[in-house]
């Protein structure tokens, strides 16, 4: 039997049409996030603490548990409780800052369940918006990703201008708009691909983790003498360090090595601190949006090396990313310190030069950790850093998966026969096959065999040239 691919069925990566979802999935939760607890301009809560920083702590808290009990809930988005849970606390969130006002007397009840109520809802729909985009090609993540973040931003600012009943409604209507677009995104992948197998035991890549919270821990010091427009949620400095490079990769991907990518938070925070002792001239401004800049991109960069592992070593991205929710509590941290440093009584231009060399320091060591480029692909399996074109990568992984396709409607294969043949397309030995699918080596040679029989070849070469794979 001939099959015919037709090359209009591969989608090329520049057809981004299929980006809606995602990126209104992300956006309006960030959104939400930006409007209740990140900069709650409308949002009126009377509470003895302060909501943002229990939201982050509680943040942290549900991504740490997350990862620890990842064998348990992945995948996520399958659990029947976990869409109706996430929906049903961000909303009842909503309602508890919209009456919060009217209830004096219970004093900081009623907001500090609607941080607790809020971080969980948020935290899960971001674990679950993870689980939508691992399937996709590296490079449409990091396209659908930078997309979802810079849309929150008009968004945030637009919503930010209203008042009264119509903020309200607005805080309701967010979590409703998230939770159906990450429905459709799910609803767009091929079935395959929404079921995430039990992961093989590893060890946690700690090194790049390490960075971000570096990273953090510097934003965290400069966090409070930030201007107006700069930070790491719906602002206007996350809007340019996201637009920025969703040009770079769309356009210009091609022309350099990925690896270059992440030399550029490094340049952006570098400068940024630099150019503290200059405040006095150039004012806050600069320093103050470059620092925050870095601090984006490098989250965003450190998510697609865990992307990355994730896909390769048939790991849960809920069990990678989870835990890097408690890069939020750095940031504190480093403010804390930061006034820690303002409570000695030591001079502000002191400050400046103690804590800027000692962040330098701190930034420069550990991006050069992170672009050891060897250890990073012998221990944990981490390759991105070695993609010289990351668009071409991302052609030719959706061309393989789109033959793949083809060959198991074709030959009707069963579920686990397209999951070993995709695999055994993706490159994966029989050891890697047996280790993420958790079979035994005879189980998978009687499979390997079905699969020959049933596609009319010989090799594991001829079933690799027939799904595309081995380019």
């Amino acid at each position: 039997m001939k099959i015919r691919f037709d090359s209009h069925r591969i989608r090329p990566i520049d057809n981004l049409e299929q980006m809606i979802p995602y990126l209104f999935a992300l956006g309006c939760a960030r959104t939400w996030m930006t409007l209740t607890f990140a900069a709650p301009e409308e949002v009126a809560v009377s509470a003895s603490f302060d909501p943002h920083v229990l939201f982050d702590y509680a943040f942290a808290a549900f991504g740490v548990a997350a990862t620890l009990f990842a064998r348990r809930i992945v995948p996520l988005h399958c659990q029947p409780w976990a869409k109706p849970a996430a929906l049903g606390s961000m909303l009842s969130a909503s309602l508890l800052i919209v009456i919060a006002p009217l209830f004096h007397s219970v004093g900081a009840a009623l907001p500090m369940l609607a941080v607790i109520l809020g971080a969980f809802g948020f935290c899960t729909v971001l674990l679950m918006f993870h689980e939508a985009v691992v399937p996709l090609s590296l490079v449409r993540i990091a396209l659908y990703s930078a997309a979802s973040r810079f849309i929150a931003v008009p968004l945030a600012y637009l919503c930010q201008g209203l008042s009264g009943n119509r903020f309200s409604l607005v805080l309701m209507l967010l979590p409703l708009a998230s939770m159906g677009s990450l429905v459709l995104a799910f609803r767009s992948l091929p079935a395959q691909s929404t079921e995430t197998p039990v992961y093989p035991k590893f060890r946690f890549p700690w090194k790049p983790f390490a960075v971000v919270c570096v990273y953090a821990f510097a934003y965290g010091l400069r966090s409070s003498q930030l201007p107006e427009g700069a930070g790491v949620h719906s602002s206007l400095s996350t809007a340019i360090a996201m637009g920025g490079f969703f040009i770079v990769v769309y356009f210009f991907s091609d022309r350099f090595s990925v690896s270059s990518l992440f030399r550029s938070p490094l340049l952006l925070m570098i400068c940024g601190l630099a150019l503290i002792p200059a405040e006095g001239v150039l004012g806050t401004t600069a320093a103050g949006y470059l620092i925050a800049m870095g601090m984006s991109l490098i989250s965003l960069l450190v998510g697609l090396l865990f992307y990355d592992l994730s896909k390769r070593m048939g790991i849960s991205i809920v069990a990678l990313t989870g835990i890097t929710r408690a890069t939020s509590l750095f940031k504190l941290w480093g403010s804390n310190v930061a006034d820690a440093f303002g409570s000695w009584g030591i001079a502000a231009t002191v400050q400046d030069v103690v804590i800027t060399a000692a962040v330098v320091m701190l930034v420069l060591a550990s991006t050069l950790m992170l672009l050891s480029e060897k250890e990073l692909a012998s221990r944990w399996g981490i390759r991105l850093l070695e993609t010289d074109d990351l668009a071409e990568e991302g052609r030719r992984a959706e061309a393989v998966a789109s033959r793949c396709d083809a060959v198991s409607a074709a030959y009707h294969l069963s579920p686990r026969e397209d999951e070993i043949v995709r695999l055994i397309a993706s490159g994966k030995t029989n050891p890697q096959i047996e280790q993420e699918l958790f079979i035994a080596p005879g189980t998978l040679k009687a499979h390997i065999q079905h699969i020959y029989v049933k596609c009319g070849v010989h090799s594991r070469k001829e079933l690799v040239e027939m799904c595309g794979g081995g380019a």
